[in-house]
This record gives C-alpha cells, sequence and structure tokens, in this order.
C-alpha cells in the first residue's frame, strides 16, 4: 500500500510536505470513521491526529479497501487479510494513539480451512470429494431413500463431538454410486473442524502400492505407524482390492489389532460383513483359508455399527 509520506510528495503543484501534511489532515478530520473515532474519544484533539497522521491515514485507507474488498488473495492492505485498529488512551496527561494489526474474517476463515485440511490425510480418493460440502438439511433431503443413513452419520459425528473418541466406527454398506465415500469425507471434515486427525484410503490402489513398499520398510513402517495412531481412519471401497495374505494378515491385520480397543475405524463398502469376510477368506494364491478371514473379520465386526445406504446411483451426477 502506498504510505503518506509517499502520497504527499506525489501531490502536483510543487508544494511544501507540510502544506500537503495540512491539507491532507483538513481532509481526514471530515472523514466520517474519524469524526466517530474522535467522538468515542474525546480525549484526541486534532494535534493528536496531527501527531499520528500516518497511522489515521493507513486506518482511514484500509478500512476502505475492506468495505470494497476484492477478496483475499488481492488485499490491498500490507499485510494480507488484516487491517489496522486505532485506539486512544492519556497517560500523565498525554494522549497516546495505538494502532495494531487485526486479522480480517476471510484470514480466519482460511487460516481455519488450512486447519483443517493439515489434519486430514488422503491415499488415493479424490481431493474434489473432501472438499465437496452440503449442510446436514440439504444431505437428509437430497435422496429420502438415503436419509436414514446420513442420520446415523450425523449422530456419529455429535456423538463424537460431545464424547470424544470411541472405540466403534461405522461400516458404511451399500451399491455403488449411493455416497458412502462422501459421508465419510463429511464425517472426516466435521470431526477435524472438532479438532481430531484423521486418514482416508482408497483401498484398491493402496494394496497395489503396499506391493511396491515391501521394498521400502522405512516408508513402509512410517505409512503403518500413521495409519495406527491417525485418531480417524477410513478404508473407503474395501473389499474390491485385489487381496494377497502378505497385506491382508501383516499389514490390514496389523493396523487393526492396534486400533480395535484405542481408536474408531471406518470403512465403505459394496460388500455386507458376512461377503466381507468371504472375500477376506480367500486368496488367489493360497486358496481358501476360512480361520484367516474369520480372525480378520475379528477386528473389524465387533468394533462397527452397520450402517445400510440405499439410495440412487449418483455416480456422474452433479450432486
Amino acid at each position: 500500500m502506498e504510505s503518506l509520506g509517499e502520497l504527499l510528495k506525489s501531490w502536483p503543484g510543487g508544494r511544501s510536505w507540510s502544506e500537503n501534511a495540512d491539507n491532507k489532515l483538513a481532509e481526514l478530520m471530515k472523514d466520517p470513521l474519524v469524526v466517530k473515532f474522535m467522538d468515542k474519544h474525546p480525549e484526541v484533539d486534532e494535534a493528536t491526529i496531527r501527531l499520528n497522521l500516518n497511522r489515521v491515514y493507513q486506518y482511514v485507507k484500509e478500512y476502505r479497501s475492506c468495505s470494497n474488498c476484492p477478496g483475499l488473495s488481492a488485499c490491498p492492505n500490507d499485510y494480507e487479510g488484516h487491517y489496522t485498529v486505532l485506539s486512544a488512551e492519556t497517560v500523565h496527561g498525554q494522549t497516546q494513539m495505538y494502532d495494531r494489526k487485526v486479522s480480517c474474517k476471510k484470514y480466519l476463515a482460511r487460516q481455519t480451512e488450512d486447519a483443517i485440511r493439515s489434519r486430514i490425510r488422503s491415499f488415493y480418493v479424490d481431493d474434489a470429494a473432501l472438499r465437496r460440502v452440503y449442510s446436514p438439511d440439504e444431505m437428509l433431503t437430497k435422496d429420502l431413500e438415503r436419509a436414514k443413513a446420513v442420520g446415523q452419520v450425523l449422530r456419529y459425528i455429535d456423538r463424537t463431538r460431545e464424547s470424544g473418541l470411541a472405540q466403534q466406527g461405522l461400516y458404511l454398506a451399500g451399491r455403488f454410486g449411493t455416497g458412502k465415500t462422501f459421508l465419510m469425507c463429511y464425517l472426516l471434515q466435521e470431526l477435524a473442524k472438532a479438532g481430531f486427525s484423521g486418514v482416508i484410503v482408497y483401498m484398491p490402489d493402496f494394496v497395489e502400492d503396499l506391493k511396491a513398499l515391501m521394498h521400502e520398510p522405512a516408508k513402509l513402517k512410517e505409512t503403518v505407524e500413521m495409519m495406527k495412531s491417525t485418531d480417524l481412519l477410513i478404508f473407503d471401497d474395501i473389499g474390491a482390492e485385489n487381496l494377497n495374505p502378505w497385506v491382508r494378515d501383516h499389514v490390514l491385520g496389523a493396523i487393526l489389532n492396534y486400533r480395535m480397543e484405542r481408536k474408531p475405524t471406518f470403512y465403505t463398502s459394496n460388500y455386507d460383513l458376512e461377503a466381507l469376510e468371504r472375500h477376506f477368506s480367500f486368496t488367489s494364491k493360497d486358496g481358501d483359508e476360512l480361520h484367516k478371514g474369520q480372525r480378520i473379520m475379528d477386528r473389524i465386526r465387533p468394533y462397527v455399527q452397520t450402517v445400510m445406504v440405499t439410495g440412487e446411483n449418483k455416480r456422474g451426477a452433479k450432486a
């Protein structure tokens, strides 16, 4: 922003700095914002304004900029998303004026959004799904067939806000395109606002990448530890992955074994729990392994509330 000194020097006619300052003082003294400030602080007189001409000019200039805000990214003020606030007090018979920078609502909103994003990690899930926002009322009425499932998710969010993390998560089951992933992204967003961290993992792509991570033990350990420790962990589209025994027993099993008595885990799937157990009981490498399927389900079934998500297939629709 242009400073008052630069403004005065640029005035036409070759007038002196002091003459320009007198003219600018007269202009500021008539400004409604300055008049209002002086009404609030009767100890502030014209002489005090003159001594603090640059502060007052900055205050008025930035107030006008904010009144016609062009958006945070185009903020014309000295510090993006901040404006000047004036105060005054009398100390030992002398009136002193002070200025300070205050964050605007847009800046605070962006800080909040950044903080929410920093609490959420996404693996192979489209960021658009995480950014998409609906109000609870809109979600409840958008597809009435889905309303019961939406209500269950909303109640879970409310309970977690009030009582903190529970051991039990949610298992969202239903056909393709009924909004299961979106509901989990909404849950992540809302609970991130309450300070909880979260990770969402698209299982088919994650399992494929795990095969490469077998040769990077440090990165594999870091990934597994993050999934163990995050407050909220979502396995999206579980059951659609190309399962192998190592992923089931040594990666997924280790994560769930750690979390099951500590933190909630969430799932979306086209399978119900019985069909998921059958999925975990067979691998192309070892064939049927019913006891291993049962073992992994013992770490899932007791720790979830099943939510059946019905409704229309919304894939390809705008909303």
